[in-house]
C-alpha cells in the first residue's frame, strides 16, 4: 500500500513506511485520500485544515501545503502527479492496491457477492486485518473527526457485525465471543453487538452470564438514554428464559448448509481434508467395496458423509531429501509395534508438504490405508477427538482402509496438532501402523510418552529454494534470470509458503520480470506475499492466525522481540526488553521457540527469522527503519 488511512496516516516509499507527523499537509492528504480519485473542493480543504480559524491568506497557504506534500512524495519516490490540481480543487490519483481504504471496500463488497459463508468470512477477516488502530489518529482536524471519522468507523463496525453473524451461524460461538466482548465494550450504544454477545454466551452454555449481560444492557439503556431494549433484545431474553434453542450447537455447521468438497488449504499452502466436510480421503486408497448399510458413528459425533474424495501429495515437491529419508526410515524400520513421528516448525515452513510426500514414498508398507485429517478448523480452533474418530470410522466403513487402532497396518497423518491430549486417543496401536503428526509445537511430552521421534524443520537451503522456484516457474523462465530467482528465494526467507505464493504471482503475470517481482516484494512484503483470489494463501494471515493462537503475553513478547534489533537475544537481554525477571523471560523464549516463532542458537541465545520479524514490525505498526527482507549474502 502506498497510502494507509485505516490507522495513523502513513505513506510507503521505496523501502520504508512513514507515519506522517500531525501537520497541515497531513490534514490535506487525509482529506484527499478519504475521497480517492474524486475532486475535493478548496472550500472543503480549507475547512478541514483551518476550521473556523481560516486566515485571510488561506488560498495561498493551501497552495503551499500542496507543494510541501508533493515534496514529501518526491522524498519517498511517489510521483508528483499523484496530486492533481483541477478546476475547483484538488484530486489524489490512487493506483490499484495503493490505498488500504479502497482495498477494504473491495474486500467487503467481494464478500457480499460470495455465497459460501467460509469464503465470505475469510474476505471479511482480511478486510478487518487492514485496520491498524484508530483511523486518522495523527490528523489534527476536528472537521474531519466530526464529519468523516464516524462514517469510516461505521463501515468497520458493519463488517465486524457481519463476521460475527457468520461465526454464530457456523456455531463458532467461542470464536465470536472474543470479538464481541471487545466490540460491545468499545461501542456500548451498538445494540446489535450486545445482542450477538448475549446469544454467543447463551449458546456456549453460559445462560447465567447471558442473562446478566442482558440486565446490564437494560440498565445502561434506561439510565443513560431513558429507553428500554429494542424488540430484538426483548425477544432474545424471552427465548432464553424459555430455554429455547437459538441455533446450531457450538462449532457445528449451520443447519441446511450444503456439503462442501473435503478440501482445504493448510498454512503450508497444501490441500488437505477440510474439517466438517466429507471424511478425509486416503492417500491412494486401496480398492474396497463400500458397505451397503449406513455409516455409524458415536452419538456425540457427527455422522460421516459419503465415500471419501481422493487427493494427492503436493505437486512439484522439492528439497528436504535428508528429512524425507529420515522420516521414512523411522516409519518403516521397526514393524513390531506402532511408530510415531512428529514434524514441527514455524507456520508456512512446509510440514504438511513433507508429511504428504513421505506418505507417498512409504505407502506400500501400509496395506490398511493411508489417511490424512486436519486437527483444526479453518478458523484455527481445535477439533475434538470424538469428531476426528468418527471421521476415521467413516473411512473404515467405506472400505477405503482401516481406522486408527485397527489390526491392519495403517498410516495416519494428523495435521496441525495444537493439543497433544486431543491426539492421544487417535494414535494407532496395531503392529505395523504409524502416525505422523505435524504441529507448530514440538510436542515433546507426547514423543516422550509414546517413544516416538521428532524432527524440526528449518527454512529451505538456498539451492532447495532455487529448485522449488525453478520447478514452479519452469526452467526457461528461471534460467533467463537465475540471479533474480535466487534473490526472490532470499526475499521469501526460503519459506515454502512464501515461495509458492511468489511463484503463483509470477505465473499469473507472464510479462513480469522476476527482478521486478523482487523489487515489488521488498517494497510491500506482507501484501505481496498474499494471493488476492485466495485469502488463505497469505503469509500475513497465516502468521496472524499463529499469533492469535498464542497466550496474550506470548504474543506481546513476540511483537516486542520483533521490534528489537535483530541480533541474537540472550535471556538477560529478553528480561530487560520485556521488563521481567530472567526466569520467566527464559520460559517465554522457550515457549516462543517451541511454537516455531523463535530459533534457538548456541549459548542460550534466540533469534527471530527475518520474515517473521518483518511481520512483527508490520503488526506493531512500526514503520521508520523497518527491517529489510532477507537478501543473499
Amino acid at each position: 500500500m502506498r497510502f494507509q488511512v485505516l490507522g495513523p496516516l502513513r505513506i510507503a516509499g521505496r523501502s520504508e513506511v512513514v507515519v506522517l507527523p500531525p501537520s497541515k499537509p497531513t490534514i490535506l492528504l487525509a482529506s484527499l485520500l478519504l475521497r480517492p480519485d474524486a475532486v475535493v473542493t478548496t472550500d472543503f480543504l480549507r475547512q478541514a485544515i483551518w476550521g473556523d480559524d481560516e486566515p485571510a491568506s488561506a488560498r495561498a497557504a493551501l497552495h503551499t501545503c500542496v507543494l510541501r506534500l508533493r515534496r514529501t512524495f518526491a522524498k519517498y519516490g511517489i510521483a508528483e502527479a499523484a496530486i492533481e490540481s483541477v478546476p475547483g480543487g484538488y484530486r489524489v490519483v490512487v493506483e490499484d492496491g495503493a490505498l488500504d481504504l479502497v482495498r477494504f471496500r473491495e474486500l467487503r463488497d467481494g464478500a457480499r457477492a460470495v455465497r459460501d459463508p467460509e469464503a465470505e468470512l475469510c474476505l471479511l477477516r482480511e478486510a478487518l486485518s487492514l485496520w491498524q488502530g484508530a483511523p486518522l489518529s495523527n490528523v489534527p482536524s476536528d472537521f474531519l473527526r466530526r464529519g468523516e471519522l464516524p462514517g469510516l468507523v461505521e463501515e468497520r463496525l458493519s463488517v465486524v457485525e457481519r463476521a460475527c453473524d457468520i461465526e454464530l451461524a457456523l456455531g463458532r460461538c467461542g470464536q465470536a465471543l472474543v470479538e464481541l466482548w471487545a466490540a460491545s465494550r468499545a461501542h456500548p450504544g451498538h445494540e446489535r453487538f450486545r445482542e450477538q454477545l448475549i446469544e454467543a454466551l447463551y449458546r456456549s452454555g453460559r445462560k447465567a452470564d447471558a442473562l446478566a449481560e442482558y440486565r446490564e444492557v437494560k440498565r445502561h439503556l434506561r439510565e443513560e438514554l431513558g429507553v428500554d431494549p429494542g424488540p430484538a433484545l426483548q425477544r432474545l431474553e424471552l427465548r432464553m428464559l424459555r430455554g429455547d434453542s437459538l441455533g446450531p450447537p457450538p462449532s457445528a455447521a449451520p443447519a441446511g448448509e450444503p456439503d462442501r468438497t473435503a478440501r482445504d488449504v493448510t498454512d503450508e499452502g497444501v490441500a488437505i481434508a477440510e474439517p466438517g466436510a466429507r471424511p478425509a480421503a486416503a492417500i491412494a486408497p486401496p480398492v474396497g467395496k463400500p458397505p451397503s448399510g449406513p455409516v455409524s458413528a458415536p452419538p456425540s459425533a457427527p455422522v460421516p458423509g459419503p465415500v471419501p474424495v481422493p487427493f494427492t501429495a503436493v505437486s512439484s515437491f522439492t528439497g528436504r531429501a535428508a528429512e524425507s529419508a529420515a522420516v521414512a526410515a523411522r516409519l518403516t524400520a521397526d514393524r513390531s509395534g506402532p511408530a510415531l513421528v512428529v514434524i514441527s516448525g514455524a507456520p508456512g515452513i512446509g510440514k504438511t508438504a513433507l508429511a504428504l510426500h513421505v506418505a507417498q514414498l512409504v505407502g506400500h508398507h501400509f496395506p490398511g490405508g493411508r489417511f490424512a485429517v486436519r486437527m483444526t478448523r479453518t478458523d484455527g480452533t481445535p477439533r475434538m477427538s470424538g469428531e476426528v474418530a468418527a471421521e476415521l470410522q467413516g473411512m473404515a466403513a467405506t472400505g477405503a482402509g482401516s481406522a486408527a487402532g485397527a489390526d491392519r497396518g495403517v498410516l495416519l497423518l494428523l495435521d496441525d496438532v495444537t493439543d497433544p491430549a486431543l491426539v492421544r486417543p487417535l494414535l494407532p496401536a496395531g503392529a505395523g501402523s504409524a502416525a505422523v503428526l505435524t504441529s507448530r509445537l514440538g510436542l515433546a511430552g507426547l514423543v516422550a510418552a509414546h517413544g516416538g521421534w521428532a524432527t524440526r524443520l528449518d527454512a529451505l537451503a538456498e539451492d532447495e529454494s532455487y529448485r522449488l522456484l525453478s520447478a514452479a516457474l519452469g526452467e526457461a523462465r528461471a534460467g533467463a534470470e537465475p540471479e533474480a530467482v535466487r534473490e526472490l528465494a532470499a526475499a521469501c526467507g526460503h519459506f515454502p509458503l512464501a515461495l509458492r505464493i511468489a511463484a503463483a504471482r509470477l505465473l499469473t503475470r507472464p510479462r513480469l520480470a522476476v527482478a521486478d517481482c523482487v523489487a515489488r516484494l521488498r517494497e510491500d512484503p506482507m501484501r505481496r506475499l498474499s494471493l488476492p483470489d485466495d485469502p488463505r494463501m497469505s503469509v500475513p494471515l497465516v502468521l496472524g492466525e499463529a499469533l492469535r493462537r498464542l497466550d496474550p503475553r506470548l504474543a506481546d513478547a513476540f511483537l516486542r522481540i520483533g521490534a528489537a534489533p535483530p541480533a541474537p537475544l540472550p535471556v538477560t537481554g529478553a528480561a530487560s526488553l520485556l521488563g521481567i525477571p530472567p526466569v520467566p523471560a527464559e520460559e517465554i523464549l522457550e515457549q516462543l521457540a517451541d511454537a516455531g516463532l523463535l530459533e534457538e542458537e548456541p549459548a542460550g541465545r534466540f533469534r527471530m527469522h527475518e520474515l517473521l520479524r518483518t511481520f512483527a514490525w508490520c503488526a506493531m505498526g512500526y514503520q521508520d527503519d523497518s527491517p529489510a527482507l532477507p537478501s543473499r549474502r
